[in-house]
């Protein structure tokens, strides 16, 4: 009898949990899966069986997001990272294109336009609620899986090709863009020349006068990381996408700034580098965050700090 029991306290095989779950999800009994996919997954895990318990969440994942069901797929994919952690799993590319899949399973539904009549107007509503879930739900499972790539092996960071994704789907799924917390993604990132195309994207349905911030933003992002590389790579890859586009640059004071600086951090002149923050102090005013970044690029370039400041870069990504 005691044999019996133990015989059926034991795990299935991953691949038949898997197939039976699947069902109960196409047959739309999401919320009974749900509970299935974590109760289940967590007694692999309890276990040791880490790699089965992935498979059984990545699944779950998967399934529940085709299926509509962001909500639940969010939360196993979260649940899928946090596997990762405790089976000690090291950040490696096998591992991000299951995460990757992952992400891509999160749909794309661009907010309805042109909107005529109260229905119109409901749907709009309805469209932006259902935005917000996902932008909520894919923000939760890429921060997780950032965080995890950070500790089992990726840059101290995070993972580039992890900003990459946060930054797209932030850009490109939420209700209301927020530039500053797209761009601090991407600057983690390893991708200016997507980065240029969508700041190029946002001044296109800007209002006046966000689209010379934008850039101006970016590029001090970039360099209050030490990383006059990509500044520098992201200026030049605007003016090739701009000029396809038979576009140009910003006609601004601040942008003309930015040009400047530029070509002061390539001297490793702190004299110019003070005189353009005394000359354009109007155009540096017109966002309070540039200041703080001026102050972190003087400490990268040039190793001057102001005593008690805080490390602007790192408390904008922890308020995100």
């Amino acid at each position: 009898m005691s044999r019996s029991r133990g015989r059926r306290g034991e795990l299935p095989p991953s691949q038949e949990t898997i197939e039976k779950l699947e069902k109960m999800v196409d047959a739309c009994n999401f919320y009974e899966a749900q509970q299935m996919y974590k109760s289940l997954s967590a007694r692999y895990a309890a276990s040791e069986k880490h790699a089965e318990a992935l498979d059984i969440l990545q699944s779950g994942a998967l399934i529940q997001l085709k299926h509509g069901q962001i909500t639940c797929g969010a939360e196993l994919a979260v649940l899928f990272v946090e596997t990762l952690v405790k089976g000690k799993y090291s950040y490696n590319e096998e591992t991000l294109d299951r995460v990757r899949k992952m992400y891509e399973g999160f749909p794309n539904i661009p907010i309805p336009e042109h909107l005529d009549d109260d229905d119109d107007m409901q749907k709009l509503s309805e469209a932006l609620v259902a935005a917000k879930v996902r932008v909520e739900g894919c923000l939760s499972f890429l921060r997780a899986a950032i965080k995890w790539s950070s500790e089992f092996g990726a840059p101290k960071t995070g993972s580039p090709q992890l900003h990459n994704m946060l930054a797209e789907y932030l850009y490109s799924e939420s209700p209301e863009v927020d530039m500053t917390k797209v761009s601090s993604h991407f600057v983690r990132g390893s991708d200016p020349e997507k980065f240029a195309s969508v700041i190029v994207n946002f001044m296109g349905k800007c209002y006046p006068g966000e689209d010379d911030m934008a850039i101006a933003r970016a590029v001090m992002l970039y360099l209050s990381q030490g990383n006059l590389r990509d500044a520098n790579n992201l200026m030049d890859e605007l003016n090739k996408q701009l000029e396809h586009k038979q576009l140009e640059l910003p006609d601004s004071d601040l942008i003309q700034f930015i040009k400047y600086l530029l070509q002061a951090l390539e001297r490793d002149s702190f004299p110019l580098f003070k005189i353009l923050r005394q000359k354009y102090k109007t155009s540096i005013d017109r966002e309070s965050l540039f200041d703080g970044l001026l102050d972190e690029i003087a400490e990268k370039f040039y190793g001057i700090r102001r005593s008690g400041l805080p490390d602007i870069f790192g408390d904008l990504l922890r308020m995100m």
